[in-house]
């Protein structure tokens, strides 16, 4: 008889973390529908089960505690953890104004209207591969290292993981670049486009933080039966699903990979839309290599919370200066900076 069972989740943070705890736990046999919910922090499990609640929810922890989320009966405490800022904050602050010190020398130009700069793309990559990116990559590169360890090892697999992302960044950033270039948006519209991805950054910015619960209900993401299928492709043991797989996490559920996408339609042409994607794939490498050949997880290091709230503050600041830096342009308001 089929029972269904409701869950506390402690650990999600964006929508990939519903899509990875929901595709981890339909691999189970006697489960037949697997429902995460990112706004309640709850996954509800329908199966055929004979073990105690208590034992399930142990058993489902084991199962996803190495991407950093636990299971329970009860409701987690909200813990924001405000002693993080004494260190991130002033963390954050170093290097927003190295930023700005780099800016203003002429070495690279983080601040724009309404496209991504190279610069931005790089930083927001970073910043992306130990959050969303880290939630459901880092889910792809394990189970592809699990898919191809009868094999003998994951050095082949991995490395056709990571050139087939990057190739793929590169040929579909290209193609949006290509097919933003016949939009013809003009002043105006690459004003409003500029306010958009300032504001979608600003809610990944505030996400990272973990201090607000009703932000997550605001995260722009693509239909999810485009990830699950990039994300069932890291099961098989094919050589080419590697290099396949790769290609797909352009497609992948990543709030930042949609807010460099969104502003390469501005770019106008093939070669800058195809490098702005590349370069923020390049800012995801370090971290999800890492991850991949075993090196490093930091959802199990005791300093995340200052990491995650690091990062929030400095994709928060470079939203609020692209959100004025684009009402600037558009005469709304003075320049916030002479830069």
């Amino acid at each position: 008889m089929k029972q269904t069972y409701t869950f506390h989740v402690n650990g999600m943070h964006c929508a990939s973390c519903t899509l990875l705890i929901e595709e981890t736990f339909k691999e189970l046999s006697n489960v037949s529908h697997v429902q995460a919910s990112l706004i309640n922090n709850q996954v509800m499990i329908t199966g055929d089960f004979t073990d105690s609640i208590e034992t399930m929810a142990e058993q489902l922890t084991k199962l996803v505690k190495s991407h950093g989320y636990t299971i329970s009966l009860e409701k987690p405490r909200k813990n924001a953890r405000w002693g993080d800022f004494i260190y991130a904050l002033p963390i954050a602050l170093t290097l927003i104004a190295g930023f700005l010190a780099l800016q203003k020398a002429g070495l690279t130009d983080f601040i724009t209207t309404s496209n991504v700069s190279y610069g931005t793309a790089f930083v927001i990559g970073l910043i992306a591969s130990v959050s969303t990116c880290l939630a459901v990559v880092g889910g792809l590169v394990l189970s592809l290292s699990a898919s191809s360890a009868k094999e003998g090892g994951t050095w082949r697999t991995q490395t056709l993981f990571h050139a087939g992302r990057l190739g793929g960044f590169f040929m579909l950033g290209g193609a949006i670049g290509a097919i933003g270039s016949s939009f013809q948006l003009g002043f105006n519209g690459n004003i409003i486009l500029g306010i958009i991805i300032a504001l979608v950054m600003l809610i990944l910015g505030i996400n990272l933080l973990d201090i607000f619960h009703f932000t997550k209900r605001l995260q722009f993401t693509l239909p999810a039966w485009l990830s699950k299928h990039v994300l069932r492709g890291s099961k098989h043991d094919h050589y080419l699903a590697p290099v396949l797989v790769g290609i797909g996490t352009f497609f992948l559920p990543c709030g930042f990979t949609r807010s460099v996408q969104l502003s390469v339609l501005t770019a106008g042409s093939f070669i800058k839309g195809a490098l702005t994607m590349t370069v923020f794939a390049l800012g995801t490498l370090p971290m999800l290599a890492l991850l991949s050949f075993g090196a490093l997880n930091i959802a199990h290091q005791s300093w995340k919370g200052v990491f995650f709230k690091t990062a929030g503050i400095i994709v928060i600041t470079l939203a609020l200066f692209n959100l004025a830096n684009a009402l600037a342009t558009a005469g709304n308001i003075n320049p916030l900076l002479n830069l």
